[in-house]
């Protein structure tokens, strides 16, 4: 027999409880500032805590305030956003502040049905902003936040689908207090990422374990139910390194798409019965017009995101007759490529070698351009989360 579920008052006073003992000593827990509050939660959206805070603090330090971000270029924001990844997010951001500015008079909107206007902004975010900064009583349902209430309450239904979201919203709604709602709301991500983990809940310290209706019929492991993930393909690159008077050249990725707006060094995916360097050498005339000798060998990489991994090579390329690049190509040097914002893993590769980018280096190093690249071997492995 099914047990009722939990009473609100109950799951409110011991999660408070709790939370008042148990919190992280976050950065943007110590601020009431709504612009800093919504920073976070567009960097939280795709990133693990311990891996944003460095982030956070290097970002609001360059940006302290909505009017310094909405004055900055893109390649500002994306310089400082560079190895979150997922960076819809940054460009969502400098459009949102940007939006609050022209039509908001400066000010963030503070319910959640305005905060929805934003760019990037979803049911998720707009709770947490409207209820952190703004003490409005709506929920803000994270990933976290549904794994403790489809255990909390045993909702068995998939979370994807329509009857899940809608018992975990009714959920939610019914949870949140009158009083302090951005306190609780936090409280209940706290547990998630902390105590009612995915795959090994600690169980014997949560707060509500003795009312967790998964708990008491022994399936909290398997709640929330969801489809199960997709196989993580290898999809080959490879990528080239042109030098021409100590400059390297790179091109513009297209905003849209994986590192959507970073610059890189012209190539890309390759298919999977294709030759790399026949490859390189028709991406670089598609992507620069520039015709190119490819070097034997080149610098291996090994690059993980989401959804997807790449394997593959950076090859030296030697630009046949003249070097003046078709529009969208450009030509940089050292100084310049250490403010771009630049494909994270090809920074680090670059950096590696001695390369444009480097920290403290000056001049373009011959590592990479003075002819070394192809006798020259690593690997540079990276995660997006």
């Amino acid at each position: 027999m099914r047990v009722g579920p939990p009473a609100p008052r109950e799951v409110r006073r011991n999660l408070l409880r709790w939370f008042d003992a148990r919190r992280r000593n976050l950065p943007w827990r110590r601020t009431r500032d709504p612009y800093r509050i919504l920073v976070s939660e567009y960097l939280l959206q795709r990133t693990r805590v311990a891996s944003g805070i460095p982030y956070y603090e290097r970002f609001i330090e360059q940006f302290p305030d909505l009017e310094a971000l909405a004055n900055a270029s893109e390649d500002q924001v994306l310089r400082a956003w560079e190895g979150l990844g997922f960076y819809g997010r940054a460009r969502n951001l400098y459009a949102a502040a940007r939006a609050i500015v022209a039509h908001h008079g400066g000010h963030i909107p503070t319910t959640a049905e305005s905060l929805r206007g934003l760019p990037g902004v979803g049911p998720y975010t707009s709770g947490a902003v409207a209820s952190i900064a703004f003490g409005r009583r709506v929920p803000a349902i994270d990933g976290n936040v549904i794994r403790v209430l489809s255990r909390l309450y045993r909702i068995e239904e998939p979370v994807a689908k329509r009857g899940g979201r809608e018992r975990l919203w009714k959920a939610a709604s019914s949870l949140v207090p009158r009083s302090s709602p951005g306190v609780f709301n936090q409280a209940l991500m706290e547990l998630g990422a902390t105590v009612c983990t995915p795959t090994s809940p600690s169980c014997g310290v949560c707060p509500l374990s003795q009312l967790c209706l998964a708990r008491k019929a022994g399936i909290q492991t398997s709640l929330p139910r969801r489809p199960r993930p997709r196989n993580v393909r290898t999809v080959p690159v490879a990528f080239g390194a042109l030098a021409d008077r100590g400059r390297v050249l790179l091109v513009r990725r297209a905003r849209s798409g994986l590192l959507g707006g970073l610059w890189s060094l012209p190539g890309g995916e390759i298919g999977t019965d294709a030759s790399p360097r026949d490859a390189i050498r028709l991406l670089i005339r598609d992507q620069t017009g520039l015709d190119v000798d490819v070097e034997d060998t080149g610098t291996r990489i090994v690059h993980a995101f989401s959804h997807r991994k790449w394997s593959g090579a950076i090859y030296k390329c030697i630009p046949r007759g003249g070097a003046d690049p078709t529009a969208g190509a450009t030509w940089f040097r050292a100084e310049e490529i250490r403010v771009l914002p630049l494909v994270p893993f090809q920074r680090k590769v670059l950096d590696a070698l001695g390369s444009p980018g480097g920290p403290g280096r000056t001049n373009v190093s011959s590592a990479i351009l003075g002819g070394d690249l192809s006798s020259r071997h690593g690997s540079v492995r990276g995660r997006f989360v």
